[in-house]
């Protein structure tokens, strides 16, 4: 299947079996950690911690990445589909709630016969796809059996800041229907008697500086093509990094005033179910050590 790859809305048909793709990835699984995390959402990581998997590379390349030592840089280490599935393992032993998959596009076909193999060892605790949101809606479709929870970005609405800032131009088309899938697949969430998410969607947006109009098309089409009973998580964690210091714009965090204005539009829109994060001083305090 990585022989001519098209596993990404790229598809840059590249043999992963000799070359890297345009995401960075080659044949085997890449990992830069697996840990107990324990910095998700209330219903993801609760006390316990979120058995966490951050893969390495990404079919995205934000300016901004707060996570850009894996998803530029590639740090990290090969492993084997079979390793993996030690690690999920290891992580439901140790108390994990979930086992999270941490931008895992690139790695789909791998996870897939990981899961397979882990589920035989064992495994029983709910499968989150933590992801960009830009997706194939095939490459979805083929995880329809193995995970629990989708839990993607949608970051853009406008097509000239997801060129800018994220190098593709057609990021809403594609994420608008790859999360309608997921949706279709899982619905809203379950929860468990202490509050953490067994099944369901969760759909994040992080608030970029001097783009309040960017989120507010973002609520908009979940509320016009979801429900506004839909979980929403709106982060307000954003810090510049890495190259966002080239783009002036975005070179600072976001404000009180943005946070409550995209605030006060979800409320508007009628917006029950999910989460707000309150303005922080130390957001970089909370990217994992990928060293």
């Amino acid at each position: 299947m990585i022989e001519k790859c098209e596993i990404c809305p790229l598809k840059c048909k590249i043999d992963r079996t000799k070359y890297n793709g345009r995401c960075g990835a080659g044949k085997n699984i890449k990992i830069s950690l697996a840990t107990l995390h324990y910095f998700e959402e209330p219903c993801i990581s609760g006390k316990n911690g979120s058995g966490a998997v951050f893969f390495s590379n990404c079919n995205l390349k934000c300016v901004y990445c707060q996570n850009y030592k894996i998803s530029h840089l590639g740090h990290g280490k090969e492993i084997s589909i079979e390793e993996l599935a030690s690690k999920f393992i290891f992580l439901q032993e140790n108390g994990a709630n979930n086992i999270n998959l941490v931008t895992p596009t690139m790695y789909v076909y791998h996870i897939i016969e990981a899961i397979k193999i882990a589920k035989k060892l064992g495994l029983k605790i709910p499968i989150i796809y933590n992801s960009s949101g830009y997706e194939n809606v095939e490459t979805i479709q083929l995880l329809s059996s193995y995970i629990d929870v989708y839990l993607p970005d949608f970051k853009y609405y406008f097509s000239d800041i997801s060129k800018k800032y994220s190098n593709v131009s057609n990021y809403f088309e594609i994420t608008s229907k790859a999360i309608l899938e997921m949706y279709k697949q899982v619905g809203n969430p379950v929860f468990d008697n202490n509050g953490i998410i067994k099944k369901g969607l969760v759909i994040r947006h992080m608030i970029l500086p001097n783009n309040v109009e960017n989120s507010k098309k973002v609520l908009q089409w979940i509320n016009d093509n979801l429900s506004n009973k839909v979980y929403i998580s709106i982060m307000a964690q954003y810090f510049p990094t890495y190259n966002a210091c080239k783009f002036p714009e975005i070179n600072r965090k976001i404000t009180q005033s943005e946070l409550d204005e995209v605030w006060d539009f979800a409320e508007k829109l009628g917006f029950e179910n999910g989460y707000i994060q309150e303005l922080g001083e130390h957001e970089e305090e909370y990217v994992p050590d990928f060293e």
